[in-house]
Formats: C-alpha cells, structure tokens, sequence
C-alpha cells in the first residue's frame, strides 16, 4: 500500500523483516520441539537461539539465484547460525512455516484493527449520547419522512461498528490457525503432537485437516468481515456527504486552519474525509472478491494465492486501519448545525406529520383508510405545490374539518410526541459497554 494511508503501526506488521522474523519463530520453536524429541542436538538450538538473525537484503540476493524465497530465508539464516544452522526446517515444508507465520502476522493485524474499531466504537457512543436530543428530518429516498435525532442516526451507527467488530473478532481468530503437518498434510516427517507443541507454544490453533497449506476459507473470511466494515464506514461517510451538501447543510466535517477546499474556489469546504473513505471501500471490497477467488486452489495447494495475498492482506489491512482512524477523528470533530437541522424541517411544510393525520382520521374520525389516504394526500401534494403548511389546508379540508378538533389536529403536528421513544434507544447504547480500546 502507498505510503499515503500506510499508518506506522501497522505499516510494522507487514515489513519484510517482521515477515521474515515470525518465520524464524516458527522454525526455532520447531526446532526446539525436535531438540526434547532427541532428533536435533541440545548444543544446536543453543547456537540457533543465539546466533540466527534474519537479514532481509541477503535473503533477497540469495532469492536471485533460488527464485524461491522460502529457500532463500533458510539458507540466509543458516548462514547467520554456522555448522548448526543444518538442523534448521528439518522435516518442514515450505507452507509449515509460511501458513503459520502469516496467522502470527494475521493475528496482529487483526489486533490492531480491533482496538482501532473499539475507539470508533466509543467515539459514536459519546457523541451519539451527546445529540441525543438533537431534532433532525429523518430521510427515505432523499425526501423529507418524519424527525429523528442525530443522536439515534449515530447510536444506530455504533451498533453496527459493534456488529462488524463481531464478525471481525470471530474471522480473526479463525485466522490464528497454524500447520506444521508436512508436504501434503500427513505428518510425513514431523508427528501431530510436535506440531501441537509448536503452535501451543506460538498461541496458534492446530488446523484439524490440513493439506500442505491451511485452506483460505479462513482467509476469505477475514478480508469479507474487512469489506462488510468498510461498507458500514463508506455508509457514514456518504451520510456526512449528503449532510453537508449546501442544499441541507446540517453538518460539516471538521475544517483545519489553513486547509483549503479548491485551488480555483476559496470558497470551498469539501467532506474529503468522507469522500476518501467511500473511495477506499471499494478497494475493501475488490480485496475481499480476490480471496473469494483464493479458495478453490488445485488438488492439496498450489500457489496461485500466494502472489494475490502478498497484495490484498497487507493492503486490506493497512487501509481499514488508516479509514478507521479516519473516521473516528471526523466523529469526534464533526461539526452539527441543529439550527440548520430545524429551519430544514420547517421548510417542509408540516409534511412529515402527514401519517399521524392519516392516523387520527382512521381511529377518530372513522374514516376508512383508504378515504384518509385519499384526503391527507390531496392536502400534502397540495401543500407541496402551492408551498403552504399542510396543518393550514388539513385544518379547512371539508373532509377533516368536521371530523377532528383543531386541538387534536395541532397534536398530529407536534414533533416531541413522535421522539418520546428516543431516549429508550440511546439508552440501548449501554449494552456496548465501549470501556476499552483493548480487544475483547
């Protein structure tokens, strides 16, 4: 991944040399095993542990030559320990150690996205409590419906943060899974209890069956819960865009001192935040469709995944990341314009009360629903023509008139008896518990 959206904690995770240093934990733990099963000498994992060091440019010259960078790593490090360095990968295939030490990677990484989604977690808790009361026109179809808080829009928001740190947290640990089982997965050379010891060790689980690799359904699943994320993520922030366009103008994204929106236009103050994050999903979900195509490898494995994953796993990653930290920071510094939130629902008309007069005139007038329908419509579509207040038009309707008294016609029109509900939701956000940024 570029530079740009690569954050250095993460960034670390997909080094070559952190790459190249879980492969040598997984051969010294593999080694040590062999040393308590008598098959390598005590005197060579004490000059294993001591001496083998990873380096990255001489394994890249010795690749030059193999073409086989697993190959090249062994040789490399074997270098570093001496004459001891031949008990290293006995009895290994190359996917033992490459398999178990992507899941130590995959495992961090998964961490870290982790921890990142619980700070999202508990900056829309915060400023979900925050608006709770913050009255808003909720919308269907980009059209004005009935009010709602941006409170509630951001607490609905957290729960589904929360849901997809669910499906993340089960594809994670799916995913610290590790095989040290031999060519074609039958313990040819190593016994199923050393590989046992050895991923007991690296806080691994043992692939009950595997074949020479541990099969990408795990992987799929990961970079799917990934994708479903960043939809949720690409969803706020096109929310935020519609939000801040002129026309609405309820909130805005935070604005910098000295950021500038356009090179030709100082007027502009553009969601590029949001935008950006809407960008990156796609290339979320583009990442997720290649492991999909990951899974159905040849016969026991062949290698066809191997070149897709060296791009989708550390990008998928370090890019849910950086838009995770991204958007927790647009949270906690969006600005919201309840102002501009109430004169959008009165330039409305009145029209969003147009189900509870169709309610009022079925349950106390006794009209049939479809006679109210047909007369609430009349009005509304009336109202939106001819830009007057639905409640004025209701009020000298014939058909309603009559029917309903000008006290109970004024209670179809009052927006804080449709919100009594609200607070029962917020306080949903109490089963969160968004305590800690630590994975749970």
């Amino acid at each position: 991944m570029i530079r740009r959206y690569t954050l250095p904690e993460m960034g670390a995770v997909w080094t070559d040399e952190r790459r190249f240093g879980h492969m040598l934990r997984v051969e010294i733990a593999v080694a040590r095993a062999q040393v308590a099963r008598g098959t390598v000498p005590a005197e060579a994992i004490v000059a294993i542990q001591r001496d083998a060091r990873v380096d990255v440019d001489r394994i890249a010259e010795i690749e030059r030559t193999t073409d086989h960078d697993v190959i090249a790593f062994v040789s490399q490090v074997a270098e570093s320990v001496g004459p001891e360095g031949r008990y290293l990968h006995l009895g290994l295939t190359s996917s033992d150690v490459v398999d178990t030490a992507l899941a130590l990677q995959l495992r961090e990484a998964g961490n870290l996205l982790l921890r990142g989604t619980d700070r999202l977690i508990v900056a829309l808790v915060a400023r979900a409590r925050a608006e709770a009361d913050t009255v808003m026109m909720g919308r269907t179809h980009s059209v004005h419906a009935e009010p709602t808080t941006f409170g509630l829009k951001l607490a609905g928001w957290a729960f589904e943060v929360d849901r997809g740190r669910a499906r993340l947290a089960t594809a994670v640990d799916e995913m610290a899974t590790g095989k040290i089982s031999g060519p074609v997965g039958t313990y040819s050379h190593l016994d199923p209890d050393l590989e046992a010891e050895v991923l007991a060790e690296l806080e691994l689980k043992v692939d009950p069956v595997s074949t020479q690799i541990v099969q990408r359904d795990r992987h799929a699943a990961f970079l799917a819960a990934i994708a479903i994320l960043g939809g949720s993520l690409e969803r706020f922030a096109t929310e935020v865009r519609n939000l801040q366009h002129t026309e609405i103008g309820e909130v805005q994204e935070p604005f910098r001192a000295g950021q500038k929106g356009s090179s030709a236009m100082p007027h502009k103050r553009n969601p590029i935040v949001s935008e950006r994050i809407a960008g990156l999903a796609r290339l979320l979900r583009g990442y997720a469709q290649t492991a999909f195509e990951n899974q159905p490898l040849w016969h026991e494995r062949d290698i066809s995944h191997s070149s897709a994953e060296r791009v989708i796993l550390p990008d998928a990653t370090i890019l849910l990341d950086y838009m995770l930290v991204r958007m927790t920071t647009l949270i906690e510094g969006l600005i919201v314009r309840p102002e501009r939130m109430r004169e959008n629902i009165e330039r409305g008309l009145g029209l969003h009360a147009s189900s509870r007069v169709l309610v009022a005139l079925v349950e106390e007038a006794g009209l049939s629903r479809e006679d109210a329908y047909a007369v609430v419509q009349r009005a509304a579509l009336l109202a939106a023509d001819q830009r007057r207040p639905l409640r004025d038009l209701v009020a000298i309707d014939p058909a309603v008139a009559p029917q309903l008294s000008l006290e109970r016609l004024d209670a179809c029109f009052d927006d804080a008896a449709t919100l009594r509900h609200a607070g029962t939701v917020i306080a949903r956000l109490d089963s969160l518990s968004p305590g800690s940024e630590a994975p749970r």
